[in-house]
């Protein structure tokens, strides 16, 4: 927003159409005639005063606008910009996503599992303000891919990176939530949550997800726990990402739902079904709304000087006045 600090010196702009005046119309003035020194030797010619005239015209529309930007420079113009700075910390949360080769069957048309979790874990960083957000990735091993952070925009480049099978074809929970922990135990954050995404059962890693979730108890770490995917015979089709063939089939999918109910009840979470993208949405807006901080802001004021900006404007608008009426009509007097 624009702002003048000195403003009282803006009342002098009312001088502005008298000076206009005295130099264009007053009839103290109309003894003196500013002609064209090519226009005295050859004559008047009524087409070439027309065009001498409108030219004439936009040379003073220069001159005066640099004298107005001048009077705006008096009056302290400067660009004043509002942050927002907050207050409080708010929550560090920790996705920690399945990529496991069952992540890629096709019942959440016409989208793989993985890609409707993707997505809506994107949705879900969109909707907050000031909260921390990081990804573990697990197959058969388990990797921090981006660890709590508020710049959304690399975390979501992170996220969509994300392929079935690049950590292996076993499904780790238990590695998966420990990695997880590990590098939220170092938070100073009020609130700290791991939203585990996953559609089988614990079948690889050396950390039984139940020890996993006793240490986040005693940390502190809440653990919301979501199934995604139907139960049954479901097709999936996937690129394998080591030798790049296309793998597809038919998968007996389900997933260990007392396992999940007891990783949440562990540490005061929940635990939340998917089985498509209406119910999907609705667990990541429920979750949504029991991870709230109350936020406490202030608003900062940060100015920015530009009289300097105003002043060369001025002086470059009259120097084209000056060259334009010297130099392109040849003024002489």
């Amino acid at each position: 927003m624009l702002t003048f600090e000195s403003p009282a010196y803006l009342f002098l702009l009312v001088l502005l159409p008298v000076f206009m005046y005295l130099r264009h119309f007053s009839p103290a003035f109309s003894r003196t005639v500013r002609v064209s020194a090519a226009v005295w030797r050859k004559g008047l010619v009524p087409v070439r005063q027309r065009v001498l005239k409108f030219f004439l015209i936009l040379s003073a529309v220069f001159f005066w606008l640099g004298i107005l930007l001048m009077g705006l420079a008096l009056g302290g113009p400067a660009l004043s910009i509002h942050e927002k700075v907050h207050l409080n910390k708010g929550a560090d949360i920790v996705f920690v996503l399945d990529q496991s080769p069952s992540m890629a069957a096709r019942d959440f048309p016409p989208e793989t599992r993985l890609d409707a979790a993707v997505n809506m874990v994107r949705f879900f960083v969109s909707a907050r303000k000031n909260d921390a957000v990081g990804l573990v990735g697990f197959g058969e091993e388990a990797i921090l891919k981006v660890p709590p952070t508020t710049d959304y925009n690399s975390f979501i480049r992170r996220l969509e990176e994300s392929q079935i099978m690049e950590l292996g074809e076993g499904t780790a929970i238990g590695m998966g939530l420990a990695v997880a922990i590990l590098h939220l135990s170092e938070s100073s954050a009020d609130q700290r949550v791991i939203i585990l995404i996953t559609d089988g059962d614990n079948n690889a890693g050396e950390i039984q997800p139940l020890a996993a979730a006793s240490m986040a108890a005693q940390m502190g770490i809440r653990i919301y726990t979501i199934g995604i995917g139907n139960e049954g015979e479901i097709p999936f089709e996937f690129k394998n990402p080591v030798d790049g063939k296309i793998l597809s089939g038919v998968l007996n999918s389900r997933f260990d739902e007392e396992l999940l109910q007891e990783l949440a009840e562990v540490t005061e979470g929940s635990f939340f079904k998917a089985t498509s993208p209406g119910t999907l949405e609705s667990v990541f807006r429920s979750i949504d709304s029991l991870e709230i901080i109350e936020e406490r802001v202030r608003i900062q004021v940060k100015t920015i000087p530009l009289y300097r900006l105003f002043i060369f404007a001025a002086l470059v608008l009259i120097m084209i006045d000056l060259l334009f009426r010297k130099i392109f009509l040849r003024e002489v007097l």
